[in-house]
């Protein structure tokens, strides 16, 4: 296993990753738009954000997004928060998603964040699980407004 920042040549498998069905979609078949192209560039050059890739055999089988949050109350410290947390279908419950998210939880200790925080969608009862089984706790109720 490799654990490593995504790279611009990545960026077929991190869209098929993100593809977010319940089928393996092999990344030489996708072509990454200009948007994605652009959202990967802007990802890749924020100071504040990591996107990881978990690499087995040559084959990137996991990514998540890190993002570092500057937190102006209690010991201003930063807080990470995770996105994207995503495995190939083909190799779910493998423990690849509890590799990538202790491995993003390590980064972030490591650079100093006192919290991790991730949403999941209230349908996803597996992600939800998952979370919980990682130690994570459901402390909050979120909202989002489509723009």
């Amino acid at each position: 296993m490799i654990y490593r920042t995504a790279t611009r040549d990545d960026l077929p498998a991190l869209v098929a990753l993100l593809a977010d069905g319940d089928e393996a979609v092999d990344p030489a078949s996708v072509r990454p738009g200009v948007d994605q192209v652009r959202a990967f560039e802007t990802v890749a050059g924020d100071p504040r954000n990591e996107l990881l890739v978990l690499e087995k055999d040559a084959t990137v089988v996991g990514c998540i997004q890190v993002t570092y949050i500057p937190d102006l109350g209690g010991d201003c410290s930063e807080r990470a928060h995770l996105e994207a947390v995503r495995v190939r279908p083909d190799h779910r419950h493998n423990g690849f998603g509890r590799l990538l998210v202790t491995y993003a939880i390590a980064r972030a200790r490591a650079r100093g964040c006192t919290l991790v925080q991730l949403t999941t969608d209230k349908s996803q009862i597996e992600a939800q699980r998952f979370c919980a089984a990682l130690g994570f706790v459901p402390s909050h109720e979120g909202f989002k407004l489509p723009l």
